[in-house]
């Protein structure tokens, strides 16, 4: 079993987008929603009351809340997606039958912003159509999968600049420490690039 957890920061008004990707799964998963702080996700537990639901009165930032949703997860294997984002409809099945410890997949990335992630990372690139079809093999990104009680004892953290690196400093400590990684070579994740990703 897979507890997907949900995170939103003023993304009320795309929240129940990525719960429907999630609740029409093939194979259902947990489901843990986080509102950091900001009071616009009130409405969803009327439209998905199978979602367990944590609305915050003050903002922990993505470190912080992050490690906080990771101790309520009841689960073995753990994911966090962006409440802007989706999953393709059998993406919970296909990634609950690795045996790794870290699970990797390919990107389709959408959004009016899109055509950032080409610029920056062109050599990853396999097509556009519009959307652009973004490899992941030998690298991380925040909706790996991976087993909860390692990421319990690693946690995220910051790297001490301007920008928050928490995805890449858990995937690096994963790393160095051994854990087994499964790549899949097939996109599940819709990753919204959009104007918000940059209002954090």
């Amino acid at each position: 079993m897979i507890t997907v957890v949900v995170a939103s920061y003023r993304y009320g008004h795309l929240a129940a987008h990525c719960l429907e990707s999630l609740v029409g799964q093939s194979q259902k998963p947990e489901i843990l929603f986080v509102d950091d702080g900001v009071g616009d996700c009130k409405h969803l537990p009327k439209i998905y009351p199978e979602v367990q639901y944590v609305f915050r009165e003050k903002n922990l930032g993505i470190v912080d809340n992050f490690n906080d949703m990771l101790q309520r997860v009841k689960t073995d294997r753990v994911m966090f997606l962006g409440a802007d984002n989706w999953l393709r409809t059998d993406a919970i099945e296909r990634l609950s039958k690795s045996k790794a410890d870290v699970v990797t997949y390919d990107i389709m990335v959408t959004g009016e912003l899109r055509s950032e992630i080409k610029d920056r990372h062109g050599d990853q690139i396999k097509s556009e159509s519009p959307d652009i079809y973004w490899s992941r093999e030998h690298s991380h990104h925040g909706s790996m999968v991976y087993k909860t009680e390692l990421g319990r004892r690693f946690k995220y953290n910051h790297n001490g600049g301007t920008r928050s690196e928490e995805d890449e400093n858990l995937w690096l400590k994963l790393i160095k420490h051994d854990a087994t990684v499964e790549y899949i070579p097939e996109a599940f994740l819709y990753y919204r690039r959009h104007r918000e990703n940059f209002n954090k």
